[in-house]
């Protein structure tokens, strides 16, 4: 094979070829080429999105760590502070469900313990075309590889449509806690310290992931893919977890680096980048026989860690390892030279300096070409409000999700105080009172009518989920899951998604920290709806105080913001239709809606978010969690009962808190308007039973 077909083969263009050639002054070898294959893919590059990503606000009072790192760092106050980020595996997921889907749960454990932080939930964003044989592999595989480390699983989200039917995404979550002295980077900072890989053997699994999967679009022979595929082994990664966790509490690493996409070659690149590292390939404990330099490089083998080491503190490190039965070696040091050097049995076999892998990626300007906006898809003869309540309540869509989290372990770790299933999950931030509010939300339908509304919408749904459970929004991290950028109106949507999410990041003034980019997702040049997902966290001043559901006799009100309507909502897509333009948001009055449902919380014996089916589906699902009905009137007009976007948020608390809440709403400006009463067996005309069987029909 002559080098510019090898160069495409491994997903670099002719133009990126060049320039390979013209930073190194000469022509890269075959070993060197696979590196650049690797870290120049869109996976681990992001050539099409970092300039876009820039517009993204990532600064402020509380970020100890913003993007750049494993994981964002927010200060929590007390010496205590979380780590968290979400990531995609969704080519692996489209190719293998189980193993897709487990190993990016693995992954995202693993980047947070890279921060030095103990993992302590997980949170999950599915989107599949219908709830099958391989949907149900992968959460089978999500349940899998959570349940096994004890790490619990308590929130995130389920979405059904026929545009995710060839690319399914898989986007994991997971956030740790960690004394804020103890906050690691991955950067190497002292030349002659020791370059530790421990954790399981090296393999061929996983190959070319990061370039033949995730930066590429897929077609009628991905299943060819599949050897590119990780393996994940818990058991292993539990291990790993304890053993880095001993490892950071006991002060002997200086730095800590997944090995995820493009396996040690990523790893060591970001950690040489300031300084340089000479790396051993020969020494790297290894599964199988007669692997050649450039596997060893580039395998995305699991459950493997990279630690820099002082050298009289190795001995101390191998026997932390030797004590928890995982593979281990010294597999280099941090050089001055500036380079990332491979070595084979003393040979040389590539010489890259550091900062061409990282620093000197291309970054691509994304074209741009305005969809035009489509029709809206007209409703005829529609049923009654009651009827189109339960039709809503049993679809796919809007059906109960205990399905899929009753798969996972919501409780291990001792720290749940909410689990799924409303709104956002708790979790208890031992010894205090205090806790961690946690949600991941993202829009599909609605960015591909309006992808501006559709990126500023996932932020504001976190943030109104956090809000809801009395959690004040500190921060977010995203992952934006889109087609091919390389094509006009995907480059669009990606660029007003993101112009989106940091509009209503700004208007709440809160940044993002950390996140993940997931492009081509297409396959056959069919692509899925532009998806920005957003996790958010937000602090709660006392568990105690999260609601716990209406009583007979409380006051029922809705909050409210922006507009609503019905393009793009459920209530259309019940009936066969995707179309029009969504309403406006006034993104100033939804950070005030925010602001609002975090204080008012503790005042309140529930706080819901109307979200997906409109305010008729928020009631339903509120009564259905407290388990007692309201007598509530609404207008009898579809944009009342199920128009969607625009925020609103249904509130209920005892007579004698009224006084309070309608104060608070006068002071933040927010409409406030009375629905009613809780109490009986019915809401909106329909029977609670009823409601039930709806929304728990398998």
């Amino acid at each position: 094979m002559t080098e510019p077909a090898l160069h495409r083969a491994l997903g670099l263009t002719d133009g990126e070829h060049e320039r390979i050639r013209a930073l190194l002054e000469r022509d890269p070898n075959d070993f060197e080429l696979a590196v650049f294959s690797l870290l120049w893919s869109e996976h681990c590059g992001y050539k099409h999105s970092a300039l876009l990503l820039r517009r993204l606000p990532s600064s402020g009072e509380r970020v100890l760590q913003g993007p750049g790192e494993n994981a964002g760092v927010l200060d929590l106050g007390d010496g205590l502070a979380v780590a968290f980020k979400v990531e995609s595996h969704n080519p692996p997921s489209a190719v293998e469900p189980f193993q897709g889907a487990a190993t990016g749960v693995g992954g995202i454990l693993r980047d947070i313990v890279a921060m030095g932080a103990r993992p302590v939930a997980l949170l999950d964003g599915l989107r599949f075309a219908e709830p099958d044989w391989h949907f149900s592999r992968a959460v089978g595989g999500i349940g899998h590889y959570g349940n096994c480390v004890g790490v619990p699983t308590v929130g995130g989200e389920v979405v059904f449509d026929e545009a995710y039917r060839d690319n399914c995404l898989v986007n994991a979550m997971c956030v740790g806690l960690l004394p804020t002295e103890r906050l690691l980077r991955a950067k190497a900072t002292v030349a002659g310290h020791s370059v530790v890989l421990y954790g399981a053997t090296t393999g061929r699994d996983g190959i070319g992931g990061a370039s033949v999967l995730a930066s590429q679009e897929l077609d009628d022979g991905a299943t060819e893919k599949r050897p590119s595929v990780q393996i994940g082994d818990p058991f292993t990664g539990k291990k790993l977890i304890e053993a880095s966790m001993e490892l950071v509490e006991s002060g002997l690493v200086e730095s800590l680096q997944d090995c995820g996409a493009a396996g040690i070659a990523s790893s060591l690149s970001e950690m040489a980048a300031d300084l340089g590292i000479d790396v051993h390939l020969d020494r790297v404990p290894l599964r199988e026989e007669g692997m050649e330099p450039w596997e060893v490089m580039i395998s995305e083998s699991q459950e493997r860690m990279v630690a820099i080491v002082r050298p009289q503190r190795v001995e101390a490190v191998e026997a932390v390892l030797d004590r928890w039965e995982l593979e281990h070696a010294v597999i280099g040091e941090v050089t001055d030279t500036g380079e990332l050097q491979a070595f084979w049995h003393g040979e040389t076999v590539g010489v890259i300096p550091a900062r061409l892998l990282t620093d000197e990626c291309p970054r691509y300007e994304v074209a741009r070409e305005p969809r035009t906006p489509s029709q809206a898809a007209e409703i005829v003869g529609a049923p009654s409000n009651e009827d189109v309540l339960l039709e809503l309540l049993a679809s796919p869509a809007l059906r109960s999700r205990e399905f899929v989290f009753g798969r996972y372990d919501q409780l291990v770790g001792s720290r749940t105080v909410r689990r799924p299933g409303l709104d956002a999950a708790v979790l208890r931030l031992r010894p205090s009172m205090r806790g961690l509010a946690v949600s991941l939300d993202g829009q599909g339908r609605i960015a591909s009518l309006d992808p501006f509304t559709g990126g500023a919408l996932a932020v504001l749904e976190a943030a109104r989920n956090v809000a809801c459970v009395g959690g004040e929004p500190l921060g977010f991290t995203d992952c934006l899951n889109f087609g091919n950028p390389e094509k006009p109106e995907i480059g669009w949507e990606l660029a007003e998604a993101i112009d989106g999410i940091a509009a209503a990041c700004e208007s709440l003034g809160c940044p993002v920290v950390s996140g993940n980019v997931s492009l081509y997702n297409e396959t056959n040049g069919r692509a899925i709806h532009p998806t920005p997902v957003v996790g958010a966290v937000g602090l709660v001043e006392d568990v105690r105080r999260v609601p716990r559901g209406w009583s007979e006799g409380d006051a029922v009100f809705v909050i409210e913001a922006s507009p609503v309507s019905l393009a793009g909502s459920e209530y259309q897509a019940l009936h066969g239709g995707r179309g029009g333009v969504p309403a406006s948001l006034d993104l100033e009055l939804e950070a005030r809606l925010v602001s609002f449902l975090w204080r008012a919380a503790p005042l309140s014996t529930l706080v819901h978010d109307a979200s997906e089916g409109g305010l008729a589906v928020c009631l339903a699902e509120a009564a259905l969690f407290s388990g007692v009905g309201a007598r509530v009137e609404l207008e009898d007009d579809p944009f009342e009962h199920f128009g969607e976007v625009g925020g609103r948020a249904v509130v209920s608390c005892s007579p004698e808190a009224t006084g309070s809440v309608r104060a608070l709403a006068l002071e933040l400006g927010v409409p406030l308007r009375a629905l009613g009463v809780a109490g009986g067996a019915t809401l909106l005309g329909v029977e609670l039973a009823h409601l039930r069987r709806a929304w728990e029909s398998p």
